[in-house]
């Protein structure tokens, strides 16, 4: 196959249906960090790069992403959020490495991402909305490196009051303003959690903290157990403890070196973010850090613990929460499963679908045409001799019913609109927007819609 994004067997096709496969095939993602707002999960996520030059190591991350749902299945690539030239203190002039685990939350109509600045401390960067634009109010970190500064999670108590947490190997926490680009108490390491030389580790921590609450109980996930890292939980009543540990809700697996769970409410139901290398084995049979978020469901007990799950390749794929309208404007970028194909910043706004070439698809699952579209159109560019999308339902060789022929426009973001007619679209389907033509790139592709 020609790019690793399309390196996909018959097997993973099928087994994308019912597992909890990576649901980002465009880009390595890892660090799961979902916010629930006005009905939209925004899905923030670290972003490892491809490849990584000599001396950078195993990583090499620069950028924050964020991609949103509201069917838990279909997710939207927002772009990059913020990066590591967000702020002046770094000291990475280079930019190459740096930019690890982070999270995002609301308050008071303003919206707080705290990152990770690997080796300079942990930064919060703010924005009127959840997709930005963040910018760094403080001008300096506001967690300082020498408080083992990785992996901020923050959490509101019933109360009112914040908490932000963090590190590895010990867990630290401090309580915020409310302003939350400020401490509001000392910093402190947790007295149960954390780990002495010589002495047992009954909690298992590792890092990556993610902290909620449900029925009056607190939680704490976190990666467990290096390495492989599973996902353990504690369990307490209130936000900074005293925490019980409770095992695990997803054991290491020798698959993975690392983990990081991110957990949110959504429509009654509960989720579990972390991340697997399913993408990166596809590709070599060498490990590295290019991981790919995953989501499953959590079910609690009676009593609040967490049901045990299995490793993501045996987890179930979640449900569609509700069927894809295909009568309103759909970015293309819109993507529950991809052969091939990347994005990128788009000159009309938002991103595009690019590096498109021959037998590349994209799946939008569960479509519903209702009694039936009659024609297709499609904002696409072209540089080349263009191509055509096939427009199948339910798999990459399923029905044809059109194909929405796409000329030159004489550049790669001189954008046209292309349409064509559809017959035999009725109903509820997964559709498969199929690209052929001559060898090379085909097209870019913003967004379409059926009438």
């Amino acid at each position: 196959m020609h790019k690793w994004t399309g390196i996909l067997t018959g097997c993973l096709m099928i087994a994308a249906s019912y597992a909890a496969d990576p649901i980002i095939q465009t880009k390595f993602t890892a660090d799961p960090a979902p916010l629930v707002h006005d009905g939209v999960v925004y899905l923030y996520t670290t972003h490892d790069q491809e490849d990584a030059p000599p001396g950078i190591g195993q990583f090499r991350m620069r950028d924050w992403l964020c991609y949103t749902s509201t069917d838990m299945v279909n997710w939207t690539d927002r772009g990059t959020m913020a990066s590591l030239k967000s702020f002046d203190w770094t000291g990475w002039g280079g930019y190459e490495n740096g930019a690890w685990a982070h999270q995002t939350i609301a308050r008071n109509g303003k919206f707080y991402m705290y990152v990770t600045v690997q080796g300079a401390g942990i930064g919060v960067l703010t924005a009127d909305g959840p997709l930005g634009p963040f910018t760094d109010p403080l001008g300096k970190p506001l967690i300082g490196p020498q408080y083992d500064s990785i992996d901020p999670t923050v959490f509101i108590n019933d109360d009112g009051q914040a908490y932000l947490y963090w590190g590895n190997p010990n867990l630290w926490y401090v309580k915020l303003n409310e302003d939350m680009i400020s401490l509001a108490g000392e910093i402190t390491r947790d007295s149960l959690i954390r780990k002495e030389a010589g002495k047992p580790d009954p909690f298992h921590y590792q890092e990556a903290p993610w902290v909620w609450k449900r029925e009056g109980h607190c939680y704490n996930a976190y990666a467990s157990t290096c390495c492989p890292e599973g996902i353990g939980y504690a369990m307490s009543d209130g936000p900074v403890g005293p925490w019980e540990y409770k095992g695990y809700i997803m054991p290491p697996d020798r698959r993975s070196s690392g983990n990081h769970p991110g957990v949110i409410e959504y429509k009654g139901k509960w989720y579990l973010f972390g991340f697997n290398y399913k993408l990166n084995f596809k590709q070599t049979d060498r490990h590295h850090e290019r991981r790919s978020v995953c989501v499953t469901e959590i079910t609690y007990n009676p009593d609040g613990t967490i049901r045990q799950l299995p490793w993501w390749e045996e987890a179930d794929a979640v449900k569609q929460i509700k069927p894809l309208n295909p009568y309103v404007r759909v970015e293309a970028e819109t993507i529950a499963w991809s052969e091939g194909i990347k994005t990128e910043p788009c000159s009309e706004g938002g991103m595009n679908v690019c590096d498109i070439e021959d037998g590349d698809y994209i799946k939008v699952k569960g479509v519903d045409f209702g009694e039936g579209a009659t024609s297709f159109e499609a904002r696409v560019a072209s540089g080349t001799n263009g191509g055509n999308i096939e427009i199948r339902l339910d798999s990459a060789d399923g029905t044809l019913v059109g194909t929405c022929s796409v000329s030159s426009t004489g550049g790669w973001q001189n954008w046209e609109t292309k349409r064509c007619s559809v017959h035999g679209a009725a109903e509820i389907h997964d559709l498969y927007l199929v690209f052929t033509g001559d060898k090379g790139a085909l097209m870019n592709f913003n967004w379409w819609k059926f009438k």
